[in-house]
């Protein structure tokens, strides 16, 4: 993209994502179905901390274009470097988890993931906004500009200590209010839960190595040769 397009497509998708995330917080919490528990709040659900995730990478994003486009050199590099970091490790994978994983449990059992009295208070249009359209955005910001992935030990060990936290964000709950945050883990044991995160984990890291991918087949970016 040409540098004003650009910069007019990361302030339109700050924008966009910073009003969902803001839609999110005038969800009627007093009709809340008997499913959602509020301990946690709505900072319990990957959903959510994704589109806060993309809101502060798309507004990273929208200030290095600026940056580019005044010519202040110095700064730019710094914020390029934080845009490129939060894009491969964080914003790419995890959007692109949230929109599969969802559809893939909605289409099999609605129940497990979003049940059906979430429609409620929840309209449509928000629904696909937090778990369809992050996929597209994800898969454009791919096109619209390169990013340097960071060497692949870098990158899995940051991808892996995000996941980490979450998982141990979903235990903390579990082990304080005797609820799962989503109904899909109360099916499982210990060890098919253990087996669970596990697959998860397999399938974010195959995400972010196809997200490297895309980017160097897109840009022609070789890749790093560092362990």
């Amino acid at each position: 993209m040409e540098a004003c397009t650009l910069t007019a497509y990361h302030c339109l998708a700050f924008v966009w994502y910073f009003f969902v995330s803001y839609s999110i917080t005038l969800v009627r919490t007093e009709d809340r179905p008997s499913e959602v528990f509020p301990y946690g709040g709505q900072w319990k659900y990957l959903t959510v901390l994704n589109l806060v995730l993309q809101t502060v990478f798309y507004g990273v994003s929208f200030l290095a274009d600026v940056l580019r486009l005044i010519k202040k050199l110095r700064c730019v590099k710094c914020v390029i470097s934080s845009r490129d970091l939060l894009f491969s490790v964080l914003a790419f994978p995890v959007s692109t988890f949230v929109s599969i994983s969802f559809w893939a449990l909605y289409t099999y059992n609605r129940e497990l993931v979003y049940p059906k009295s979430l429609d409620g208070i929840i309209p449509p249009w928000l629904n696909h906004a937090m778990h369809t359209a992050v996929l597209p955005f994800a898969f454009l910001e791919i096109f619209a500009t390169p990013h340097r992935y960071p060497t692949k030990k870098k990158g899995l060990i940051l991808l892996g200590f995000a996941s980490f936290v979450y998982i141990s964000w979903v235990l903390w709950i579990y082990s304080v209010t005797g609820e799962w945050v989503y109904p899909v883990f109360a099916l499982f044991s210990p060890a098919g839960l253990a087996a669970f995160f596990a697959g998860s984990l397999a399938i974010i890291v195959c995400l972010y190595n196809f997200g490297e991918f895309l980017n160097r087949m897109m840009w022609e970016q070789p890749r790093d040769a560092r362990p």
